[in-house]
């Protein structure tokens, strides 16, 4: 395999990959927040203010792996010896 077809192979699994997780768990925050706020809506701010928190942090998660993909597509170039 050439190396560019190798870097652009990488920088898809690390997108993708990457970001399944942040997304599942926002999926997943979403949900619970949704059920909680049925079950209880007198609990509006405490839920939503964690929710915020807690969704700001996983999209932490998903901003790191892009950064990632993004310089392993642009600084990884191979070395001429």
């Amino acid at each position: 395999m050439d190396f560019d077809v190798m870097r652009m192979l990488a920088v898809g699994l690390a997108a993708g990959l990457g970001l399944l997780g942040p997304a599942l768990g926002l999926g997943l925050i979403g949900y619970a927040t949704v059920t909680a706020l049925g079950r209880n809506p007198e609990a509006r701010g405490p839920i939503f203010t964690s929710m915020i928190l807690v969704a700001a942090l996983t999209e932490a998660i998903g901003i790191y792996a892009m950064i990632i993909a993004i310089i392993l597509a642009i600084v990884a170039t191979p070395t001429l010896s």
